[in-house]
């Protein structure tokens, strides 16, 4: 008679164990949502990681570098929203404008593709191209040559013979580069930056006067004569953003690597590591600051 009491009690006591130890697969899914719901909302108002796919700032960012971009310096409007899930509109909160010299992520007019280009001029400015150097207000944007820029030669960073014609070298320890010609160039603000312009005569060189309307700014690629930016159609291929790009268009400000990859990375742990471009990581995307007349006469005031 005791055994069989035991063994009921027993069997109550394991039914109330598992009924205690079943998952609670609504709370869980809660908690998921929370979660994803946080990490979207610190990517489309605080900051978010940027892959560089394309070549069109180099020398200054390479293919397979990641990004952190901040997403308030600008305010905040639909192109903010993380995977463009906001409508478009003309909309903008807490908006200011971006300064010579900052990379931004424009959003394309017509696709919801994201761009990385350098802001070169201002609402109100007046910018024209005259064989590949900027003519701001009247006034050439100062571009001095600078000693070639030497960028490694990987999966991610190929150096195309074709598109980059001559500029394989080897240097005495064996290694291949790719020595690109560099001019450091200067804005009005005294924000100044490397810029790779190797070809002559090109369709995007030159473009005549034009005002940059209120409430946009011009931005062009670091590598000038491989980038689809301000001065390209529409049409062209690869996607121009066909003229002057409306604030609300400008999703952040991109601020700093933080790592960077050869195209070697795969399943293997240690290619993790080994994949890593060296002296990269944690590099800042400000551009650096000199006197210019402009500056000058600011601190003079």
């Amino acid at each position: 008679m005791n055994s069989g009491s035991r063994s009921v009690t027993e069997t109550t006591s394991t039914a109330e164990n598992d009924k205690s130890e079943s998952v609670n697969w609504l709370s869980e899914l809660r908690g998921l949502a929370l979660m994803l719901f946080a990490v979207f909302c610190f990517h489309s108002f605080i900051a978010k990681p940027f892959y560089i796919p394309s070549e069109s700032m180099l020398p200054n960012l390479m293919e397979g570098d990641r990004l952190i971009v901040s997403k308030y310096p600008y305010g905040w409007s639909w192109a903010s929203i993380s995977f463009h899930l906001a409508p478009r509109g003309d909309w903008r909160i807490f908006g200011s404008t971006p300064e010579y010299g900052d990379i931004v992520i424009p959003t394309h007019p017509e696709r919801n593709e994201d761009y990385i280009k350098r802001v070169v001029a201002l609402p109100g400015d007046r910018i024209a191209l005259r064989g590949g150097q900027i003519i701001l207000n009247g006034e050439p944007v100062p571009q001095e040559v600078e000693p070639p820029v030497r960028l490694p030669i990987d999966l991610n960073a190929r150096c195309d013979p074709y598109e980059y014609e001559g500029m394989r070298k080897r240097l005495p320890t064996g290694e291949m580069v790719c020595e690109m010609p560099t001019l450091r160039e200067t804005l009005p603000n005294g924000a100044t930056y490397l810029v790779i312009d190797d070809r002559a005569d090109q369709p995007l060189d030159d473009m005549a006067e034009i005002t940059v309307p209120e409430g946009s700014v011009f931005v062009m690629g670091d590598n000038r004569d491989h980038s689809a930016d301000s001065r390209a159609p529409l049409s062209m291929v690869g996607g121009g953003l066909g003229g002057p790009v409306p604030l609300e268009n400008i999703g952040g400000r991109a601020e700093f690597i933080t790592f960077s990859l050869d195209g070697t990375t795969n399943l293997n742990p240690i290619s993790w590591f080994t994949s890593l471009r060296e002296n990269r990581a944690w590099s800042t995307l400000r551009p650096a600051q000199v006197d210019t007349p402009q500056t000058q006469t600011e601190k003079a005031n």
